[in-house]
Parts: C-alpha cells; structure tokens; sequence
C-alpha cells in the first residue's frame, strides 16, 4: 500500500502507527520475556518496584499512545512533520535498546546509560511533535513520565545490585 493511499484512509494509517509502536514493544519485551524469570528475579528491588504485572499493561497503553500521536502528526501538513516522524521512528529504536542493554546484556548499568539516551530522546520527540500538533505532544508526556520512573527504577536496581 501507498503512502498516499494510506493518507487516503485514516483509520488504517492510525492502525499502522499503533502497529509500529507495539512492534516496538514486542521486540523490547523478547529481552524482557526470555530473562524476568532467570537473571531479574535474582536481583534486589527497590522499595518502590511496582508487581512485574503492572509493566505489561502500562507499556501497551503507553505505545499505543505513542502511536496515535505519531499519526496526528502523520496527519498534518506541516513542514517539519517528516522530520518529526524521522524523531519518533529513532526514538523507537533506542527505547527497544534499552530492553537490550538492561535484560539482553543483563546490565543494568549499560541500561542506565540507555535509559539517559532514551530521555533526550523523548524529550527531542515531543519537542519536534509540539511544533506540529500540540495534542500529540501531550499524548507522550505520560510515557515521559513513566520513563523517569522506570529511569528511577533502573537506578535504583543499578545501586543495589
């Protein structure tokens, strides 16, 4: 399919970009599926570790929120709209890095390092979506959220461990 036949169809563009944001997630949880009941389990949590059920539901609901916003942006006729998707589509890339780095390499020290990269990132992303479509840009300010407490987190299995 076309982009421009996909432009035609908004419905279908809105699925492709929630589709690329939890492909996304499926390939940061392959690290995160093969490892959670080896390796992690063994580490010391931090007190404010949530139940390992929590993340599952929260990053979906954070992709597709990532994705919906993305397609707003998709939609609009704006001269830094390509640049901005460009952002999004390397922010992705860095976001399954850090499942690599943290449950791939079993570091949670290269994590951290990952997750600092994966802030600016998503820092850089909204930045570049608010000067297209403002409503996009709120739509990541939950996931940016959630990524200074998984970055917490993140420090916090980092210093115990």
């Amino acid at each position: 399919m076309k982009l421009a036949s996909l432009r035609r169809r908004p419905a279908v563009e809105l699925l492709a970009w929630v589709a690329l944001a939890q492909l996304a997630g499926a390939l940061g949880s392959v690290f995160t599926v093969t490892d959670a009941g080896s390796w992690y389990a063994t580490l010391a949590r931090p007190w404010f570790a949530p139940p390992n059920w929590v993340f599952g539901p929260v990053w979906v609901t954070l992709f597709t929120l990532m994705g919906v916003a993305a397609w707003l942006v998709s939609r609009r006729d704006h001269p830094r709209r390509e640049r901005a998707l460009a952002v999004f589509v390397g922010h992705l890339v860095v976001n399954v890095a850090w499942s690599a780095a943290f449950f791939g390499l079993r570091s949670p020290a290269v994590g951290l390092a990952v997750i600092v990269v994966l802030l600016a990132a998503i820092l850089a992303t909204t930045r570049e979506f608010a000067a297209v479509n403002r409503r996009a840009a709120a739509l990541l300010v939950p996931y940016l959220l959630w990524t200074c407490f998984a970055a917490a987190l993140n420090y916090g299995f980092w210093s115990l461990n």
